[in-house]
C-alpha cells in the first residue's frame, strides 16, 4: 500500500529538468529575424517577413462593401484587403518613381549647365557697363590711372 502512494506522487525533478531543456533550446536557437530595409526600416519581401495582425478602422460603407464581396466572391476579407493594399502600393510606387525620375533629370540638367555662373557674371558686367555710368551710387572717377 505504501508503494502505491509513492508511485502516484510525481517527482518535481523531471519538471525542472524539462523546463531547463526548453529554455536552453530557446537560447541556443534564436528565431530568424526578417531582413530590414536600411532606408525605410521595413521588412523585405523575400518570404522571411513575419505576418503580423493589424487593426484597421474602416468606414462603415467599406465594411458593408467588403461583406457583400466576401459573399459574392467567396473570398476572405483579409485576402481582399491585402489585394487592394498591394494594388494601391504598386500604383503609388509607380507615381513616386516617375516623380523621382523627373527630379533626377532636373539635377542632371543642373550639373550640365553653367555651374560657375559665367554667363550670369557676363550679363552683370554688361549691365554695369551699359547702365553704370549714370549710377550715382558708383561714384565719380577723380583721375584715371596711366595705361
Amino acid at each position: 500500500m505504501n508503494k502505491t502512494i509513492a508511485s502516484a506522487k510525481p517527482s518535481p525533478k523531471p519538471r525542472v529538468k524539462a523546463k531547463l531543456l526548453a529554455t536552453s533550446a530557446r537560447r541556443s536557437a534564436p528565431a530568424a529575424k526578417p531582413k530590414r530595409d536600411r532606408v525605410a526600416g521595413l521588412s523585405v519581401g523575400d518570404g522571411s517577413a513575419v505576418v503580423r495582425a493589424k487593426t484597421l478602422r474602416l468606414r462603415p460603407e467599406f465594411e458593408v462593401g467588403l461583406g457583400i464581396l466576401k459573399n459574392v466572391l467567396r473570398k476572405p476579407i483579409n485576402k481582399m484587403v491585402n489585394e487592394a493594399v498591394g494594388e494601391h502600393i504598386e500604383k503609388r510606387a509607380a507615381e513616386v518613381e516617375a516623380d523621382l525620375y523627373g527630379v533626377l533629370e532636373k539635377l542632371k540638367a543642373y550639373k550640365r549647365a553653367d555651374r560657375k555662373f559665367a554667363s550670369a557674371r557676363a550679363q552683370f558686367v554688361e549691365a554695369e557697363a551699359r547702365y553704370g555710368a549714370d549710377d550715382l551710387v558708383e561714384g565719380v572717377v577723380q583721375c584715371e590711372r596711366p595705361a
